[in-house]
């Protein structure tokens, strides 16, 4: 069996290819629940012993990822001469990192912020499942036809 799908297939990926996965990149979206709706923020993450840290400072973020709800956060990538994409998502609850031990391991971890500012607190999401999936890419011409792109006649 190969890892490249065929064009109408998606493969589920087992957590080991997951977690090779997310070390292969270092950018993804932290979806957090805030006072009465969901948002996301893109974060740069690690892998760290089967768990996600980033880095966050004051703010929306970090006062989200101290709520009583779980989060989760989703990477994605395709390689441009296959056309194949991937796509993980890690489900958890998160934690500042704060005893002594922790915070002088998070300083060992390659992470670094894309955006200055400070971000001195480290938060580690803990999953609760971690899913996956691989697919080929549609080219546009297999989808996009022209009347899409066709003026609408008006709904009255």
């Amino acid at each position: 069996m190969t890892n490249k799908p065929t064009p109408t297939e998606t493969q589920n990926l087992p957590i080991h290819e997951c977690w090779a996965l997310l070390r292969g990149v270092s950018v993804g979206r932290l979806a957090v629940w805030v006072t009465d709706h969901p948002d996301i923020f893109p974060i740069n993450y690690t892998v760290d012993h089967g768990t996600v840290v980033f880095r966050t400072g004051t703010g929306t973020k970090l006062a989200a990822v101290h709520g009583d709800h779980p989060v989760a956060m989703e990477a994605d990538g395709v390689d441009a001469d296959t056309g194949i994409a991937w796509s993980v998502v890690v489900k958890g609850s998160s934690e500042t990192l704060s005893s002594t031990e922790d915070l002088l391991d998070s300083f060992s971890l390659r992470l670094f912020p894309w955006q200055s500012g400070h971000k001195d607190t480290f938060v580690r999401i803990s999953p609760t499942e971690v899913t996956g999936r691989r697919f080929r890419v549609t080219p546009p011409a297999e989808w996009w036809t022209a009347q899409a792109n066709a003026p609408k006649a008006s709904p009255e």
